[in-house]
């Protein structure tokens, strides 16, 4: 029989390699870390890597949104070629727009040609031309802020709200990658304890076929643990698919230096858990503390507020009527073809405008308020629901430390059992239905002990993630 559980074990080895559409299968006999599978999720998760590139879609914003303030230049040539008067005018210059109260600084220099201009036209400049250089400068509407200012502030807050984002991915593949690896662990040993109750029925078989022989037992008791034997050959079976699939499971984050899924062996397998670490009940409320300051949540929806503060801000500025001032200075160089045109000269004026109903402003305003009115809720139930998890994830981790105990107990008592069993069997108290029950009741109990470990792990994983500590560790 024992030669038979190794035939099923090798033919699934060999399916397992000849198949091309697996990923691969790790070769190292070295025992796997979660330590390995962690920095695998860190370094080569691709989930965790496009959500790094949400930093470079952020900063491709941002530039987008700093383009407002770009210099501009300009160039114009018009004129009249046919008519009474026929001139034409070149115009040059360049703009830049300071984002200081929303002030613009202008430059350029203009020339007009051909015809001698009569007075009225204002443009007209002597025979070398005339440098300019101004600005123009808000005092009402658009002074304290206006969209392209606003449009800059929300891509800087975008870019920083990146951050939080990425780190809360983080969390959530680094706890799935711990999940993944307990579960494999687990599914590895279960399958050793089915190997390890199949082979106690196997090599009961030998014996029992002698005694049968003998006449010392009936044949019926030689069948019945044959029969115990294929039950158990089904339960090794089921256990391996199990290892089998949290093997793949866990290869998602388990990759290969080329980021291929890297499938871990049963040959990988730890000799057990890792210790477990003593549990202290008055650490919970510091955690919370800890959890408030850490969370990315808090920092989203505190960058989301302050968002939203922009966009009521602009609002609130475009409510006011627009008051506008401008100055220019010009200077005109050359042989003075209009001698009623100065030098040196200097335009100032303002230009007042309003809107009488303001309705689009208005109704922007009572939509922001209204979201800001949203974000805040939100911002204080997060902080209730973020200690509500940090307790619950606690209490977690306390009851399974507490399991792992009882389990652990509970083994040893089985196992105990078992083995007064198997003396009274070898003995001659020829009860085999007593000892496959006592058998079960040990293998149930070390199962459940296993259970019990998983449990624990995936237990603090989620603590882990509760209180952000892989952010503390980064």
């Amino acid at each position: 029989m024992t030669g038979r559980v190794a035939l099923i074990a090798a033919v699934t080895l060999a399916v397992a390699l000849d198949s091309p559409a697996r990923p691969a299968v790790a070769a190292e006999a070295a025992p796997l870390a979660l330590e390995e599978v962690l920095s695998s999720v860190t370094r080569r998760y691709p989930p965790l890597l496009a959500a790094l590139i949400e930093r470079d879609i952020a900063d491709g914003r941002l530039q987008n949104a700093r383009g407002a303030f770009d210099l501009s230049l300009f160039s114009k040539v018009y004129g009249n070629p046919a008519g009474y008067y026929q001139y034409g005018t070149l115009d040059l210059g360049v703009e830049q727009f300071t984002g200081l109260w929303g002030s613009t600084i202008f430059g350029g220099y203009r020339l007009t040609f051909g015809d001698v201009l009569p007075e009225y036209y204002w443009n007209r400049t002597q025979e070398a031309g005339e440098p300019r250089v101004g600005f123009s400068v808000p005092l009402l509407r658009d002074g304290a802020i206006d969209r392209r200012r606003a449009n800059l502030s929300k891509a800087e807050l975008d870019r920083a709200l990146a951050d939080p984002v990425i780190a809360r991915q983080r969390m959530d593949f680094i706890r799935a990658g711990t999940v993944g690896y307990f579960n494999w662990l687990a599914a590895g040993q279960r399958w050793q304890l089915a190997e390890s109750l199949l082979r106690i029925a196997a090599e009961r078989t030998d014996g029992l076929e002698r005694q049968a022989q003998a006449g010392l037992i009936a044949p019926i008791v030689l069948t019945d643990n044959r029969r115990l034997v294929v039950a158990r050959e089904i339960g090794v079976v089921q256990a391996r698919r199990r290892f089998e699939g949290a093997a793949l499971a866990l290869s998602l984050f388990l990759r290969t230096e080329g980021d291929e899924p890297l499938v871990a062996s049963r040959a990988r397998l730890p000799a057990d858990f890792p210790a477990i670490e003593p549990v202290d009940p008055d650490r919970v409320e510091s955690d919370v503390d800890r959890a408030l300051a850490r969370r990315p949540e808090i920092d989203r929806l505190q960058l989301a507020l302050e968002k939203l503060e922009v966009d009521r801000r602009l609002v609130r500025n475009q409510l006011q009527p627009n008051l506008d001032a401008a100055v220019t200075v010009s200077q005109d160089f050359g042989e003075k073809i209009y001698f009623d045109k100065s030098d040196l000269e200097v335009q100032a004026g303002v230009e007042f405008k309003v809107p009488v109903q303001r309705s689009e402003a208005k109704g922007r305003l009572a939509e922001v308020e209204g979201q800001i009115a949203q974000l805040s809720n939100e911002q204080r139930f997060a902080r209730d629901r973020i200690r509500t998890e940090v307790l619950d994830a606690f209490s977690a981790v306390l009851a399974a430390h507490e399991q792992i105990r009882q389990t652990r107990l509970n083994a040893e008592l089985a196992v105990e059992l078992q083995s007064a069993e198997e003396e009274r069997f070898r003995k001659g108290a020829i009860d085999l239905l007593a000892l496959q029950l006592r058998e079960q009741a040990a293998f149930d109990a070390q199962t459940l002990a296993v259970d019990a470990l998983a449990e624990y792990f995936r237990a603090l994983a989620d603590y882990r993630l509760a209180t952000a500590a892989a952010l503390a560790e980064s």
